[in-house]
């Protein structure tokens, strides 16, 4: 069918297993997709289906089969994955603002002792003085989150149909009602 699925974050919780272990899972919201536009190797010179969320989202997926679904048909999560599959979770982190290095890159502070009581939070040195410049990639002060970020070897633990709820073991990326991509490994 298709290599992945289009949801929504709800909220975390913990439910027990079962073997009585309580396991951290976030809820995700998996309402049906309909299929918007297929794409073929013919026209479009690679094989995917274009899919529609109910809020009109748009997001294309990989043909994982042979056979592709009709145009206008729905597609539910239920297809695509089964409790115990492993999967990877793809959405916009939650944004931060302006960030020192010791929450943006986790830092540790410098000793307080020595003469130097007001830069315990600052970075240090920046770099040598031969080339005489900062060196791109230097970890510094600056934005923080607001970006795509993907979790990877999460594992569905329950799927309920009637309330279209994905539950997946485990930290999804995103605020309450972000987008989450969730791709089959």
């Amino acid at each position: 069918m298709i290599s992945g699925f289009l949801t929504q974050k709800k909220y975390m919780t913990s439910i027990f297993s079962d073997d009585g272990k309580r396991v951290s899972v976030t809820v995700l919201e998996a309402k049906p997709l309909t299929v918007n536009r297929l794409r073929t190797k013919e026209k479009d010179g690679y094989e995917a289906v274009q899919l529609k969320s109910h809020k009109n989202k748009l997001i294309e997926f990989q043909s994982t089969a042979e056979s592709m679904p009709e145009l206008k048909a729905e597609v539910t999560a239920d297809l695509i994955f089964a409790p115990g599959d492993s999967v990877s979770a793809t959405s916009k982190s939650k944004g931060r603002g302006f960030a020192g290095v010791i929450k943006r890159w986790g830092f540790h502070r410098q000793p307080v002792s020595g003469g130097a009581s007001d830069r315990v939070r600052a970075p240090g040195s920046i770099g040598a003085q031969t080339p005489g410049k900062v060196i791109r990639g230097k970890k510094m002060p600056g934005h923080f989150g607001n970006a795509t970020a993907t979790v990877t070897h999460l594992k569905i633990v329950k799927f309920d149909k009637e309330q279209s709820l994905l539950y997946v073991a485990g930290g999804v990326p995103g605020h309450v009602n972000s987008w989450v991509v969730i791709t089959k490994k």
